[in-house]
């Protein structure tokens, strides 16, 4: 398959999304499900890869994704005493971070929809020596499990393009943020230089997979990937939705031109 035919598939995957999401029916990358199988498909992917999801993310990355994070932890705001979400938290890099900054009197909830992923976190995390202050949960982000105004600062890193009904996920984000908290959402997004969009196309559906395979023996999660991506909303779209959602002086910051964004909204 060419690339152009790619970019054109890609374009009219996310114009049938729209159309999937206000019915009974939504997205697994490229492929059209009914919802209530996705969070199965979606667990599949991530009980494959958990195990070797830190590797992954540094080889596909080229460690750029602890950029990505440093800088989003910059941006969080979070001091000594508070309460932090990490929500699809997967192996608890922002947990390890967010848990000595908020210190013994604050608290760290780290929660992941996949058992398998909260496990490999919960071992990295003690292995790391970080206890007393972090807490696990799996939880699905559409009905977070903690009572209203529970959180300072809620991040979803990686995680919100999984979700089934985004929506649904970003209104019980804002439920469970305290008032003058904010929500940082961390994601894969639209590159905004041409070249660059292009070479990244390339890498994600040609490269990709084949690293996928050699590691983990699972190209086929890695396919997954690279086409959830690609049906993620982009950068105005999103904002718009955590506005929608009742966030606040919502704005993005594109980091690597765009291949990854970091959106920050408000609960005033």
């Amino acid at each position: 398959m060419s690339q152009q035919q790619l970019l054109s598939n890609s374009s009219e995957n996310s114009n049938k999304s729209a159309v999937d999401e206000t019915s009974e029916t939504t997205h697994f990358g490229f492929k059209t499900v009914a919802k209530d199988d996705k969070q199965k498909l979606v667990a599949n992917v991530f009980h494959s890869v958990a195990g070797k999801y830190d590797l992954m993310n540094d080889l596909l990355s080229f460690g750029v994704h602890r950029v990505w994070k440093r800088f989003t932890i910059d941006c969080s705001g979070v001091r000594k005493g508070q309460k932090v979400l990490d929500l699809a938290g997967g192996t608890g890099d922002f947990s390890a971070k967010f848990s000595r900054i908020v210190g013994e009197t604050g608290q760290v909830v780290l929660a992941d929809i996949n058992d398998s992923m909260l496990q490999v976190g919960r071992e990295k995390l003690r292995n790391l020596g970080v206890v007393g202050n972090v807490e696990y949960v799996q939880a699905n982000a559409e009905a977070l499990p903690f009572a209203d105004n529970t959180f300072d600062c809620i991040i979803i890193s990686f995680g919100l393009r999984n979700v089934t009904d985004k929506d649904k996920a970003l209104q019980s984000m804002y439920r469970v943020l305290k008032p003058g908290g904010r929500l940082l959402v961390l994601e894969f997004s639209k590159p905004i230089l041409d070249p660059l969009s292009k070479l990244y196309h390339f890498y994600s559906f040609n490269i990709l997979p084949k690293v996928g395979e050699a590691v983990v023996n699972d190209g086929e999660s890695y396919r997954y990937l690279a086409e959830s991506i690609r049906m993620h909303p982009d950068q105005n779209t999103l904002k718009t939705m955590m506005a929608q959602a009742g966030f606040e002086s919502v704005d993005y910051y594109n980091l690597s031109a765009g291949i990854v964004a970091l959106h920050r909204g408000y609960k005033f």
